[in-house]
């Protein structure tokens, strides 16, 4: 790292606070709602000297892109080896699937197996370069692990808050990284609530609440490193997870930036998928509403997506019209389905949150909403492991045999 902070130390970058709804500007700190206003704020970038070799020089990891990331001093950054996961071209699964141009982003592969170790490392970035004395997340999962992990890296002090019925191994994980660990008999937006309570009492960042402008930052990486694997091309289409709607916004968000700065060209429909028992984003936009409704008590299996009030609900909406994607459901048993499918065919093993990009995908080419000569990418995002409760519900096929050779003719013979 230290030979990255001399590359960086010359830079001119300049880091402000924006509005979406009145785009009153502000400088950066933490902040997290317009105080003209209350609406959500992101930040905005002022660069300079910067081209595609500017990246292409760098280490491989989600801080290759430090121009683009809400970190103004480099020595703040805290890095476990976030991203740098592979673009794998699935022809296995596109056969199947009956789609000749087909790729998963492969965000198993993170530190903490799941997209969120992007944020949180941006996230836990900010909140050490605030000299803030602790961190936590409200968090189904996935991001309780990353950050827990990323605060052990950092020497911060963690508390995640989650859902009581979440996945056990994904608690299990949170634990072993040494995180104060709170469990909410209710639902996620319970737990927020709680969480939000937190940072306005105690000096305490919670990455998805009074950083939260700077956390989801991180996500769009995910983006910029699609575009860069590619060959620095826009993908036609990308389906992409949906709980709160954030993930969607912020890849869509980094393709704008490098739009901006003359580094790709072309339009990239954005798609969201969500789970039938809480897909209230699905519902809005099928129903042609810009306000999203919520789920008060969601019913699917698939926790890491089981948010009924999504914060960036609305945002979400806006950028897939504008886009030209669309929004789809699938039932717990299609995205399970799905989760066995990409295993069998790619050898991803993903949890049900992460393939049911695929399972979308699925539904959407059968129903005529994709075109089977067009380019798609599906955002896979969380690894199966940490919903086997849920993937051993399937089928699972295994011989017992004794220790002699003849055995073998049970399993080899035809």
């Amino acid at each position: 790292m230290a030979t990255e902070v001399a590359r960086w130390s010359g830079l001119i970058k300049r880091i402000r606070l924006v509005c979406r709804n009145c785009s009153e500007e502000y400088e950066s700190r933490l902040l997290y709602a317009c105080p003209k206003c209350l609406g959500a704020l992101e930040v905005k970038y002022e660069v300079s000297g910067m081209s595609k070799s500017t990246f292409e020089s760098r280490k491989r990891s989600i801080w290759r892109y430090f121009e683009l990331l809400p970190i103004e001093d480099p020595s703040n950054v805290v890095d476990i080896g976030s991203g740098n996961t592979p673009l794998v071209k699935a022809d296995r699964l596109g056969e199947e699937l009956g789609i000749r141009e087909l790729y998963i982003k492969n965000d198993t592969l993170n530190p903490t197996f799941s997209f969120k170790d992007r944020p949180a490392s941006v996230a836990v970035s900010k909140a050490k370069e605030f000299r803030l004395v602790a961190v936590g997340c409200a968090s189904t999962g996935n991001l309780a692990s990353a950050t827990a992990a990323h605060a052990t890296k950092a020497g911060l002090p963690c508390y995640v808050f989650m859902p009581s019925d979440v996945e056990r191994n994904k608690i299990l994980q949170v634990t072993q990284y040494g995180a104060e660990v709170v469990l909410v008999n209710g639902t996620y937006d319970d737990v927020n609530r709680l969480a939000h309570v937190s940072c306005d009492l105690y000096d305490v960042g919670i990455v998805n609440v009074n950083l939260r402008p700077y956390y989801v930052e991180g996500s769009k990486t995910m983006m910029l490193e699609i575009v860069e694997q590619l060959g620095w091309r826009a993908p036609e289409h990308v389906i992409v997870p949906m709980a709160s709607g954030a993930l969607l916004c912020a890849l869509h968000k980094g393709l704008k930036e490098i739009e901006e700065l003359g580094m790709v060209k072309g339009s990239t429909r954005m798609s969201g998928a969500q789970p039938e028992g809480c897909s209230p984003i699905v519902d809005a936009f099928k129903k042609g509403l810009d306000y999203v409704i919520p789920v008060e008590r969601p019913t699917t299996l698939v926790k890491s997506l089981a948010i009924g009030m999504p914060g960036d609900g609305a945002f979400a909406l806006k950028t897939v019209r504008q886009s030209g994607g669309v929004c789809e459901s699938v039932s717990d048993g299609e995205a399970l389905y799905a989760a066995s499918l990409l295993a069998k065919t790619e050898g991803i093993f993903a949890e049900p949150g992460g393939a049911i990009t695929v399972a979308v995908l699925k539904k959407l080419l059968e129903d005529g909403k994709v075109d089977r000569s067009e380019e798609v990418v599906c955002c896979v995002t969380g690894a199966g492991f940490k919903a086997t409760e849920h993937i051993s519900q399937q089928d699972v096929r295994t011989k017992l045999i004794s220790p002699k050779i003849e055995m073998l003719n049970t399993i080899f013979a035809r």
